[in-house]
């Protein structure tokens, strides 16, 4: 395992627990120790941890996307052989990995890319893995797939009807090379969609006070305690759901939070892959916007609005109010 941060570091653990036995590098010197500590063995260069590895090779990546990635991509392909195995499970855009894929192919090397989603919890949790590459490479690493994925006692039951296969166990082969990486980042697109459909039920029940005046409803709602009904039988409930319920339960008022809502780049991807696919995905990309807006006070674009409207309306904006 190349990169030991919170989602590296917590799969070299579960692997670990699973009794695999794990050669790890990371930059970090203090990451690596921790790890050593807990049983891997570590590496403080890519070319050490190679040659600790006994042929056929398999090497998985998880460091953040883009420059990092293909930079020990590129360190891997000067020294891995034949038949070794390149594993990519960080949020790598599925055009890399068939370009990635065709360059390792020219030595003989097999890439795999898993599109992993678990997040912190995933440790205990499990992680779903979604798995592009060839399938003679995907089938070596059954095992380890096997070990990081939730597995058939997680408490979910599969689908009534369900022909058989790896999906209901957490981890499933899409398709070649750039496959699982696609699946993830509409995974995300999605994840995208849902929370912002559970933000905004939220601020509406938060701010549903001011329907007093024109209704005669003054409705003041605990917000922890609805997250929590909504938990037990509701159609709505998720993990996403049940992740709210714990933030207001410790923080009714979600004081700590600033709103400021970042993006890991999958959404933007999710919009660009409709987009040249010519397929609508209209709350996908209301849900991307949507954390953009987060990041600024006020636009220049709603400046124009305000300045229009007292323009031709002379209406003028009202005083600020302060979130409470």
């Amino acid at each position: 395992m190349i990169g030991l941060g919170r989602m590296g570091g917590n799969m070299v653990r579960r692997l670990i627990a699973a009794g695999h036995q794990l050669v790890v590098h990371d930059r970090d010197a203090e990451a690596l120790e921790a790890l050593v500590r807990e049983g891997a063995t570590g590496h403080r260069s890519i070319d050490d941890l190679v040659a600790a590895l006994s042929a056929p090779r398999a090497v998985w990546i998880m460091v953040p996307a883009g420059d990092a990635t293909e930079s020990v991509v590129s360190s891997l392909a000067a020294v891995l052989e034949p038949d070794d195995i390149v594993i990519d499970g960080g949020n790598t855009h599925y055009e890399d990995d068939v370009r990635r894929a065709a360059r390792l192919a020219e030595r003989g090397v097999h890439y795999v890319d898993v599109g992993t989603s678990g997040g912190v919890w995933g440790a205990t949790r499990g992680y779903s893995l979604m798995i592009g590459g060839p399938g003679e490479a995907v089938a070596r690493l059954e095992p380890v797939f096997a070990a990081l994925a939730p597995g058939a006692e997680d408490g979910v039951a599969a689908t009534p009807g369900r022909r058989g296969g790896t999906a209901d166990l957490g981890y499933l082969h899409c398709g070649p090379a750039g496959a699982g990486h696609f699946v993830k980042m509409v995974h995300n697109g999605i994840e995208y969609g849902l929370m912002q459909a559970y933000a905004e039920g939220f601020d509406l029940l938060r701010q549903a006070g001011r329907l007093a005046a024109s209704t005669g409803a003054p409705y003041e709602f605990d917000l922890a305690d609805i997250a929590e009904v909504w938990r037990h039988g509701s159609v709505v409930g998720s993990w996403l759901l049940d992740l709210t319920a714990m933030a207001l339960a410790e923080d009714p008022h979600l004081e700590r939070y600033t709103g400021f809502v970042q993006d890991s780049g999958e959404g933007r991807w999710t919009i660009d892959a409709a987009v040249d696919a010519a397929v609508p995905v209209n709350v996908l990309a209301a849900a991307l916007f949507a954390r953009f807006r987060s990041r600024e006070d006020s636009t220049f674009g709603e400046k124009v609005l305000s300045a229009m409207r007292h323009k031709f309306g002379g209406h003028v904006e009202p005083p600020r109010e302060t979130p409470s």
